[in-house]
């Protein structure tokens, strides 16, 4: 080969690499790119919010939720969860059992529920 065709070559795969490189830069940066394990905690998150929302209509289907949602804020805030648990109302319809963090997020989506 001639010199010149080498260095034309070299060019040419360093340009490409350098192109590769400015691709993902921007495409995860600024494109909206995600690797695999951000996806899953994003789905993950998204699970959990929509779970708690459904244990806090659950929970606030209740006929005397209002004295309910006071007793609950009586106790201390650890022990919440395990009143949610105890009641069933962060499982979902269907579901033998809860997730383990739904009880934790429906007590903090119902500390911001209005007391009428």
């Amino acid at each position: 080969m001639k010199p010149e065709t080498t260095s034309k070559i070299k060019s040419s795969l360093w340009g490409a690499v350098a192109g590769a490189i400015i691709a993902m830069v921007i495409g995860f940066t600024w494109g909206g790119w995600t690797t695999s394990g951000t996806t899953t905690k994003l789905a993950e998150d998204a699970v959990l919010k929509s779970e708690a929302t459904i244990c806090a209509a659950q929970f606030m289907r209740q006929p005397n939720h209002v004295a309910k949602l006071a007793a609950l804020e009586k106790v201390e805030s650890w022990k919440r969860g395990d009143i949610i648990s105890a009641g069933g109302w962060d499982k979902m319809p269907g579901q033998a059992q809860a997730s383990p963090d739904v009880a934790q997020a429906c007590n903090d989506r119902l500390q911001g529920v209005d007391k009428l």
